[in-house]
């Protein structure tokens, strides 16, 4: 994964072959998030994986890429789609993490709708900086209008999978809709979108 010194700041910006979600913290250093683009990075009906098999190698709740590579290891179809992109020349696509898809709703929220503000939903401390729990009203809908419900790159307001297992049977997901995080059957399927990650230096 390539270091820049330069990303974005504002979330839907075309960068590194996606668009910029946001900033996280992974292993002490800061990382820039890309969401690949709808057209090829997106499937709207896949499984995470078998029912009741445990994967201890994808239980990271910020490292997506990790989760992804242990989860394809173990037959996942959705894993190996992920890994097997190439979008303008980029090859370390993945599956996001919990934390990692959840930046994702926060700074790129599709609908107008009231957010699911219940117990922990949205807590995020990988995230920079650090996601606290929703509010009915935070986070607001995305200001670009590419990611604004029915635009060209928006998210679907659907629940979507993390490559964050949470049990032998089930796995994170996250609704696009309303912001509501919870554990969801691996067989049930669902959409998927890829990211890549690169590394940057923190802001002055």
């Amino acid at each position: 994964m390539k270091t820049t010194t330069q990303a974005p700041t504002v979330p839907g910006t075309q960068f590194a072959g996606g668009f910029y979600a946001g900033r996280f913290m992974l292993d002490g250093s800061e990382y820039a998030l890309i969401v690949a683009p709808k057209a090829s990075g997106e499937q709207v009906s896949i499984t995470w994986g078998k029912y009741g098999q445990n994967i201890e190698g994808a239980r990271s709740c910020n490292d997506g890429h990790s989760n992804t590579t242990a989860m394809a290891a173990e037959g996942s179809e959705l894993a190996q789609w992920a890994l097997g992109l190439d979008i303008d020349g980029h090859t370390d696509w993945y599956i996001p993490s919990r934390d990692e898809l959840e930046l994702c709703y926060r700074n790129l929220k599709p609908t107008t709708q009231e957010n699911w503000a219940s117990f922990r939903d949205g807590d995020n401390p990988s995230s920079l900086p650090a996601g606290y729990p929703y509010t009915e009203q935070s986070p607001a809908q995305t200001s670009d209008p590419a990611f604004q419900e029915g635009g060209s790159e928006a998210f679907k307001p659907e629940w979507y999978h993390a490559s964050t297992q949470y049990s032998p049977d089930g796995a994170w997901v996250q609704d696009f809709a309303d912001g509501g995080q919870d554990d969801g059957h691996k067989v049930i399927a669902r959409r998927a979108v890829a990211v890549r990650r690169v590394k940057v230096k923190p802001e002055p």
